[in-house]
């Protein structure tokens, strides 16, 4: 069953589409390389980042990298967890990974932490979302 869309300015939008890319990192098989999982990983935890912005009636910043995202949410004085700081280390799963040769293939305890890291950034941008 498909979630009924919201508009692009409402930010449960998008963390339903962040809620979507998590579910989508967590269906492992033996068809799918764990770069693509930790690609939506990333995905999973920028699009929940970008949430928090819409939530706050913020401009974000059209880029991929976590950390950068983050940095700019505290400039705004938006409190940010340590758990959720770490997950600067998904921006390496927004292209790097994504492409053949480029960087050596992701290993299981890699692709479990990217994980872990988008559900800290997702949890905690769902507690960020206006009652």
């Amino acid at each position: 069953m498909t979630k009924r869309r919201l508009q692009p300015d409402n930010p449960a939008e998008w963390l339903n589409r962040a809620k979507s890319s998590l579910a989508l990192a967590k269906q492992r098989s033996s068809e799918i390389y764990l770069e693509d999982l930790c690609y939506q990983s990333q995905q999973a935890a920028e699009k929940a980042i970008k949430a928090v912005y819409i939530s706050k009636k913020l401009v974000f910043p059209y880029i991929h990298d976590i950390s950068q995202l983050l940095a700019s949410l505290d400039n705004y004085g938006v409190n940010i967890p340590r758990e959720v700081k770490s997950a600067s280390k998904l921006t390496l799963y927004a292209a790097q990974t994504r492409y053949p040769g480029l960087e050596n293939p992701v290993s299981e305890e890699e692709y479990e932490e990217a994980v872990t890291l988008a559900e800290h950034v997702v949890t905690w941008a769902d507690r960020n979302m206006p009652q």
